[in-house]
């Protein structure tokens, strides 16, 4: 399938205000989750109506193979309060000859961080308050990468794919859990609850609906799966594949880093 010309203007990443640079894009949304951080997991569940629940728990199932392996080192990236990094948790070994690897939580929001760490207590989970394009791990360090719900607020997508190549090790995964603008009669109902119902109870609840009306506007300029399956290959990545989730209203990119590769995305 070919890119539309839109496709290819949204690529950059996600700015929540017209005319921002990466670097005040950055900042804004930083600026965003640390304000809606106290009531962040209650909005999710809510909005959802819980099903984000069973989504990080079927994205991190995916990935059950090298979790099972005690010295895999996996990686949760924008990590936010941490659920899908207790996923990824649950499924790591418990009763392991070899000492088990921890996970690592990666978030540049110093408010949903706190939060994490509240829930990472006693869990072999390490939180890291770092910058997704600009990650302090060494080139090949990681097994696997998740993103579930972040990746879309990068500032640039392109470089945020090649950071993902360069910390990753040769055969390492990623697995990008994010929202999709459905077709047809799904996405009809879809986008009057995202556009109007969804920014109007999360503003209230929160009391910053700016941040609620950013949602939709954000899915809405990210890529489309057949698009975003393009930039991560682009980038490097080998066998990439998107699974609908919940009649496409979300889904998960899953990629390889090849086992040999001399793409330059991997020398950045």
């Amino acid at each position: 399938m070919i890119a539309t010309a839109r496709e290819h203007e949204v690529s950059t990443g996600a700015k929540p205000a017209a005319g921002l640079d990466e670097a005040a894009a950055a900042s804004n949304v930083q600026q965003m989750f640390d304000s809606i951080a106290p009531k962040y997991d209650t909005l999710n569940h809510l909005l959802s109506a819980g099903i984000d629940r069973l989504w990080w728990w079927r994205a991190a199932r995916s990935f059950r193979q090298v979790l099972a392996r005690p010295e895999a080192v996996a990686l949760d990236l924008c990590c936010g309060t941490g659920d899908m990094t207790l996923a990824l948790n649950r499924l790591r070994p418990t009763l392991s000859t070899f000492p088990t690897a921890p996970v690592l939580a990666v978030d540049f929001s110093h408010n949903m961080l706190v939060r994490g760490r509240a829930k990472f207590h006693g869990h072999n989970i390490i939180p890291i308050e770092a910058d997704a394009l600009h990650l302090p791990l060494p080139n090949g360090s990681i097994d696997l990468i998740t993103s579930a719900f972040g990746f879309r607020n990068l500032a640039n997508y392109e470089e945020g794919l090649a950071e993902l190549f360069r910390v990753l090790g040769p055969g390492g995964q990623i697995g990008i859990l994010d929202c999709n603008q459905p077709e047809g009669v799904v996405g009809m109902a879809y986008n009057l609850y995202f556009k109007r119902i969804l920014p109007w109870v999360g503003g209230l609840i929160s009391g910053d609906r700016s941040a609620y009306s950013y949602l939709p506007a954000s899915v809405e300029r990210f890529p489309r799966p057949a698009r975003m399956l393009q930039m991560i290959r682009k980038a490097g990545f080998v066998d990439a594949s998107w699974t609908s989730y919940t009649l496409g209203v979300a889904g998960l990119y899953r990629a390889i880093k090849p086992t040999q590769t001399s793409h330059q995305a991997g020398n950045r």
